[in-house]
Order: C-alpha cells, then sequence, then structure tokens
C-alpha cells in the first residue's frame, strides 16, 4: 500500500479502499510483549507443583493477578516444553510384575489358558475356556458351556494331563478374565 500512496500520489483512504484493507490495519502499530517474567513463573509452577497440567497452571496465573490469556499461557506452556509430560499408564504397573517372555524352543513349553465370552442369536450367554500351545499356536481344547466353573477348569486339564505332555509353564489373564465375564 506505501507503493501506491508514493507512487501515485493518493492518500491513504484511497489506497486501503482499492486494496480493500480497513485503515485502521493500515496504522496499526504491533506492541512487543515481553513474555520472559510469564514464562518464568509458569516454569516456577510447573517445577513445584509436578503434577499440574496447563489449565491448573492458568487458574493459578490468575489467581495471581497475571492478565494472560489461555492461548498465551498455553503457548508459553508448549515453548517451555512442559506439553510433552505425560501421565504413566496404568497398564506399566501391572506390566512390571510380569515375566520376562521366554524364547520357545518346541511344543509344550507354555500354554496359554483365556475364557471367551459370547451371546447367541436369542440373546442367552455362552462361555468358552480356550488351551493353545504357544509354540505350535495349536488349540490343544476349547471347553464350551453356559457356565463354566473350576470344577470344568479342573477336568479339562486332567483330560490333557492324559493326552499329551504337561508344560513347563501356564499363562493365564486372570485379572481380563474376571472383569469382562
Amino acid at each position: 500500500m506505501g507503493h501506491l500512496i508514493d507512487r501515485y500520489r493518493v492518500g491513504v483512504r484511497r489506497a486501503c479502499e482499492v486494496v480493500r484493507q480497513s485503515r485502521s490495519a493500515w496504522y496499526y502499530q504491533p506492541r512487543e510483549n515481553d513474555d520472559a517474567p510469564l514464562l518464568q513463573r509458569i516454569e516456577e509452577i510447573a517445577a513445584a507443583r509436578v503434577r499440574y497440567g496447563f489449565w491448573r497452571i492458568f487458574v493459578l496465573l490468575r489467581r495471581e493477578g497475571w492478565r494472560a490469556n489461555h492461548k498465551r499461557v498455553y503457548r508459553l506452556y508448549c515453548q517451555a516444553g512442559l506439553n510433552l509430560r505425560r501421565k504413566r499408564p496404568r497398564r506399566r504397573r501391572a506390566a512390571a510384575d510380569r515375566l520376562e517372555r521366554t524364547v520357545l524352543t518346541a511344543p509344550n513349553q507354555v500354554w496359554s489358558m483365556d475364557f471367551v465370552a459370547d451371546a447367541l442369536f436369542d440373546g442367552r450367554r455362552f462361555r468358552a475356556l480356550t488351551v493353545m500351545d504357544n509354540f505350535t499356536k495349536e488349540s490343544l481344547v476349547i471347553e464350551v458351556g453356559q457356565q463354566l466353573k473350576s470344577d470344568d477348569v479342573v477336568a479339562v486339564m486332567e483330560r490333557l494331563r492324559q493326552q499329551r505332555d504337561m508344560p513347563q509353564r501356564i499363562q493365564t489373564d486372570t485379572a481380563a478374565s474376571s472383569s469382562r465375564l
């Protein structure tokens, strides 16, 4: 726009009309924001209160009297690298108790045992006990019934013991099985 004003000797009003720009945009002078004190305070709060996220820090800043909107605080929060902090998933706590995964070299080293549930077309539910050899991926037995009790599991394992060698280890996912069914 400065080119129009200088070259064609027109006023600011006429030049703004030609390029369809508001005069306030032409006269606008950006203000320099000094974000250093606010950024320092955000980092101090984050260091003192490690579990606080962006919104809690924003609320604390407002209570302290800082006049910054949430977009500015979030930009500084991300700029400081604080957005990279994540909550630790709960599953890792359970994973800490797990055994190391062994390298399988032959059948009957490790079997997996699990319950599966589904429903028939008429709404009746049924359960299935599945036992699988982890090395061969062979399904050793699938016991199906509307109610499978501990006696049924023992009977299935006894039948398997008579048919083949028992494994060194049997894996189960008891927490997931009991919560699903």
